[in-house]
Order: C-alpha cells, then sequence, then structure tokens
C-alpha cells in the first residue's frame, strides 16, 4: 500500500516582548502554513488564554473528521448513484479536561444534512454514513466515538 506524507509548518507568533517568562506573559497566537497555500492564523481555545478570532487546534480537529467523512461519503455516493445536490455538516465535539490540566475528546459527532436527487436515494445515503466512517482516515485516526446524526432531504431534479 501506498504512504502519503504531509508537512506543516507552525509558527509561534505570541512573544508579546518576555518570551514565556509567566503564563499571562506571552500569546497562544501561530501561524500554520503550508507551501503553496493560504496561511491559518491559529490560536489556543479562548478558555486557554486563546484569540476567539482565530482557529484552535481542537476546531481544527472536528473540522478534519469532518471535511474527511464528507469526502469519503460523497465519493461514495457518486460509485453507489446517489446524487447529492448539497451537504452541510454542523459538527460538535466534546473535550474533556483531566485532574492534571490535560484532556481528551471523549466524542465528536456528525449532522450532515444531505439533499438527494429522488426519494429512492435516502436510504441509501444513510447506509453510506457508516461506510464512510469506517473509511475515513481521520475517523481511523482517533481513539473517541464518531457519531452520526444525518439528516436527508429530496429535491426532485425534474
Amino acid at each position: 500500500m501506498a504512504n502519503h506524507h504531509y508537512k506543516a509548518t507552525i509558527t509561534w507568533t505570541g512573544n508579546l516582548g518576555s518570551g514565556t517568562s509567566g503564563y499571562r506573559a506571552y500569546g497562544r497566537n501561530h501561524t500554520i502554513s503550508i507551501d503553496g497555500k493560504p496561511d491559518i492564523p491559529g490560536s489556543s481555545d479562548p478558555a486557554f488564554r486563546g484569540d476567539k478570532m482565530r482557529y484552535n487546534p481542537e476546531e481544527l480537529l472536528v473540522a478534519s473528521i469532518s471535511t474527511c467523512h464528507m469526502l469519503w461519503f460523497l465519493h461514495l455516493c457518486a460509485e453507489a448513484g446517489v446524487v447529492v445536490l448539497d451537504y452541510v455538516d454542523a459538527a460538535t465535539g466534546t473535550m474533556e479536561e483531566t485532574a492534571d490540566g490535560g484532556g481528551h475528546f471523549s466524542e465528536v459527532t456528525l449532522h450532515p444534512a444531505v439533499t438527494v436527487s429522488n426519494q429512492s436515494m435516502a436510504d441509501k445515503a444513510n447506509e453510506l454514513h457508516q461506510k464512510a466512517n469506517k473509511l475515513c482516515f481521520i475517523a481511523n485516526s482517533v481513539n473517541f466515538p464518531i457519531l452520526h446524526q444525518p439528516v436527508n432531504v429530496v429535491r426532485n431534479s425534474g
């Protein structure tokens, strides 16, 4: 099987003049850079002194799971003859802090609202969410459950 390699450069931009001389002395801002693509402004969650206007790692993890699932789902639908006209996922994730100051995600729930072109495709579309979850590279890389609460909408294309 093939191996795929990915590279990202993370540059901390939060030195406010005295580095990490104290917990409140530095910013959490950073830039995520990938060659040939626009930079992503990052920070920590505002609960951890981050900038609420920047993306935090927890949000990006939820977005990665949702995006991977969507791309596999669309692929599987195309193969199965299920015509998807629209897809929106309001994904959510729960992270639990631990007594030592760390934490972990306990679950991510995907809420894809999928519009298909014909009522006869709705059941097959729902089935394909489970297969997409089994194939998703990101879902296979995490140690917490990824739940699905799909909703189908039918819009006849004729």
